[in-house]
This record gives C-alpha cells, structure tokens and sequence, in this order.
C-alpha cells in the first residue's frame, strides 16, 4: 500500500505543477490582460485567479503529494 501512496504523490505533485502552469497561462493572464484592454470584470477575475487562488491550489497538491512521497500518511 506504501508503494501505491508513493506513486499517488508524484501524480499529485505533477498535477499540481499542471495546474499552477494551467491557471497562470491559460486562465489568469489571458483574463487579467483582456481586464487592461477595458473589461474590469476579467481584470477583478484575473487579480483573484493568480494572486489568490493559483498559490492556495498548487501548494495544496504539492504539500498533499510531498507528504505522500515522504511516508507522512504511514500507518
């Protein structure tokens, strides 16, 4: 079972750096840049994606995955 935690955390950790790269790139720029262009909805949606929800998702995978790497969830 310890093997299967293991594997489960790597996926967890790149599914993480998946969803740090996915927000950033595909969600949070293209919003915050259209938001400059004149939409202040997409602005106010673009702020909230990559200074408030982006860090909260990537570093709840990445800690999730880390301690599953690291034997935290032993039994």
């Amino acid at each position: 079972m310890n093997s299967v935690r293991k594997y489960l955390g790597v996926i967890w950790i790149v599914l993480g750096l998946f969803a740090g790269y996915f927000s950033i790139t595909s969600v949070g720029l293209p919003k915050f840049q259209s938001g400059l262009a004149g939409n202040t909805s997409d602005m106010v949606f673009g702020i909230i994606m990559l200074i408030i929800l982006t860090p909260i998702i990537v570093g709840a995978l990445l800690t999730f995955g880390y301690y599953a790497v690291t034997d935290e969830y032993d039994q």
